[in-house]
């Protein structure tokens, strides 16, 4: 650890006994348990927020969430002499949710109900100057991923010297925009705008981020961490992400997806809306645009083989994503 980050410990009032280096942060097992040492990277404005968050999740019985730690001086967070921020967090002794065993997946997904429930009862903020962010709507998020396929797909066929990537990118264009196109269509055609007002009338939260990364197994039960990208939104929104991340992992299994999708359903009803709402998110081809975007944005002088390698991964996944859709959601193409 480098001096400046001692001296940022020290002001905490906690007796650091040992430290490690982990993922961008530092490990401190302390007189109060585990804490994390990270440097601030969201806004100062949304410090307090995610402080109250963490206050709120608490008041609502949902104990294990990684609370920011305030210093001797009362702040949320630190500076040091080279001008870098840092805040501390309450950290737990435990491990990432394992994708491969379908226990711990469920445990994640029904630690997922208790967080929407929690999240569903409105958080009395500090100040009536914060503002919560709204999750984008998602008719003019598609409408604008599906712009820069197309800008994508312009700018390779002018590419003189194509490589396996554009190769690739080109050949499947066509099936994959009928994808994007198609669950941009079934979105407008639904009820999702009802569902986004009333999560904006309700002030419904959701996570934003939860994936198996952020979802550790402890010997108590589950905690839950990083909710730097909470906002107000549909609720499922948190569902549908975590089925995607873990079904690319199994290869659409239809039978654990069904399982998941059943398990949150003990805990919290899904209505008709939702379902076909999370139908519609899994239809879009959102990998693929994510391979177009991060090539597009790149310097395309050398297109790294870990590109080339997930646009290939989400092409085969292709027809085990629309049977799944398909025997899940009856969505066809």
């Amino acid at each position: 650890m480098r001096e400046c980050e001692q001296d940022i410990l020290e002001q905490y009032d906690i007796d650091v006994k040992n430290i490690r280096r982990v993922r961008e942060a530092y490990l401190c097992e302390t007189d109060r348990g585990p804490f994390l040492l990270k440097e601030l990277r969201v806004s100062e404005k949304r410090v307090p927020m995610l402080f109250r968050l963490g206050e709120h999740l608490q008041e609502q019985g949902v104990s294990d969430v990684d609370w920011i730690l305030k210093n001797k001086d009362g702040e949320l967070f630190c500076v040091s002499e080279e001008g870098t921020k840092f805040f501390m967090k309450k950290w737990f002794t435990g491990k990432e949710c394992d994708v491969k065993k379908e226990n711990e997946l469920l445990s994640a997904v029904k630690n997922l109900t208790k967080i929407h429930q929690a999240l569903r009862v409105p958080v009395s903020w500090e100040s009536a100057k914060q503002v919560v962010h709204r999750g984008e709507d998602l008719e003019q998020e598609f409408f604008r991923h599906n712009r820069e396929l197309k800008k994508v797909r312009a700018f390779i066929r002018e590419r003189v010297g194509k490589g396996s990537f554009e190769q690739a990118f080109l050949q499947n264009f066509d099936a994959m925009f009928e994808w994007a196109e198609c669950a941009a269509e079934r979105l407008k055609a639904s009820n999702y705008k009802v569902l986004l007002e009333e999560s904006r009338e309700k002030h419904f939260l959701v996570h934003g981020d939860y994936n198996y990364h952020n979802v550790l197994m402890l010997h108590t039960g589950v905690a839950t961490t990083n909710f730097e990208h909470f906002q107000e939104n549909v609720q499922v929104t948190d569902l549908y992400y975590f089925l995607r991340k873990t079904m690319e992992k199994h290869h659409w299994d239809v039978a654990l997806g069904d399982k998941m999708l059943e398990y949150y359903q003990r805990f919290l009803s899904l209505s008709s809306d939702e379902l076909e709402y999370i139908g519609i998110c899994i239809a879009y081809p959102e990998k693929f645009w994510k391979a177009a975007n991060s090539y597009y944005r790149s310097k395309k002088v050398w297109i790294p083989a870990k590109n080339l390698e997930k646009l290939e991964l989400v092409i085969k996944q292709t027809e085990e994503k629309r049977i799944f859709l398909e025997k899940l959601f009856s969505f066809h193409l």
